[in-house]
């Protein structure tokens, strides 16, 4: 069904209510259970609802709703979703966010979207943009992000908590040039009201295997991979995703301590950038 194997679980918790006894008391088609269980039909938003009620299962109703509605937008590809260029797939981010009134990010290597200047912005466009070989309209797409920023950052009430490996600062994006651009424009960020940053210190404790990850209120978290971005809806999973942002926020630094270690990365990048070189 929506979930492989759910829908029979369910059935033999049921106190093993067989597919025919399930779907006599539904009015189905006797061969209706099997071939949702099969995977070979479809269940609607009401087959799930009623199968849940039969099998005493309503607690797994929205997590299973929630899978059918989002199954086609899930998992998206790159070259899919940036084939029409990155300025589009950034106006389908702001759409998501103009509903949204908390975003929590994690990124262990880069620095967030919503926390660049122009210049970090284009050099991860023009990247992503000739990774995936799809239509390079870095400039187009660095004025949406920058419109994002505006609208999201001083407009409304709305806030960001972020974290960040602090590998993030030394990963260079671009030059030494836009690094520091960068670095400095992220200890002006720390004293927006509406911006909370964490770093979490390279030799931190191992706590949640976790790749870079958004959280959008408590609705929806967005994954994002080499091929592809995976969107999540199911309430239980966007709350393992909430778990798991707070267990790295526990281990973050901000405020002042946050500041000394962009500050460190700043002074080793200039140390090596006007190192005389032999």
């Amino acid at each position: 069904m929506v979930e492989s194997g759910h829908d029979h679980r369910l059935r033999v918790e049921a106190g093993g209510l067989s597919g025919r006894q399930l779907a006599e008391l539904a009015g189905w088609h006797p061969s209706k259970v099997s071939k949702i269980e099969y995977g070979k039909q479809a269940p609607t938003e009401d087959d799930i609802r009623t199968w849940c009620t039969l099998t005493n299962a309503e607690t797994h109703t929205a997590d299973l709703v929630a899978s059918l509605r989002n199954i086609d937008a899930a998992y998206l590809e790159w070259r899919r979703s940036l084939g029409a260029g990155i300025r589009r797939a950034q106006q389908k981010v702001y759409d998501i966010e103009s509903a949204t009134t908390l975003i929590r990010g994690y990124d262990p290597a880069l620095i967030p979207g919503l926390l660049h200047t122009p210049e970090y912005a284009e050099a991860i466009f023009r990247q992503v943009a000739d990774f995936n070989e799809t239509p390079n309209d870095a400039e187009e797409a660095v004025a949406a992000r920058m419109d994002r920023q505006q609208r999201y950052l001083y407009r409304g009430n709305r806030r960001v908590h972020y974290l960040i490996g602090e590998q993030a600062l030394y990963t260079t994006v671009g030059d030494d040039d836009v690094m520091f651009g960068q670095l400095d424009r992220l200890l002006t960020a720390m004293s927006l009201p509406r911006v909370l940053l964490g770093i979490i210190p390279l030799m931190a404790q191992y706590l949640v295997s976790a790749t870079n990850f958004i959280i959008y209120d408590n609705r929806l978290a967005v994954v994002e991979g080499v091929t592809a971005a995976l969107t999540i809806t199911q309430p239980r999973e966007v709350v393992a995703y909430g778990r798991a942002f707070e267990m790295l926020a526990d281990q973050s630094v901000t405020g002042d301590a946050a500041r000394k270690l962009v500050t460190k990365a700043l002074e080793a990048r200039r140390e090596s950038a006007f190192r005389p070189r032999r």
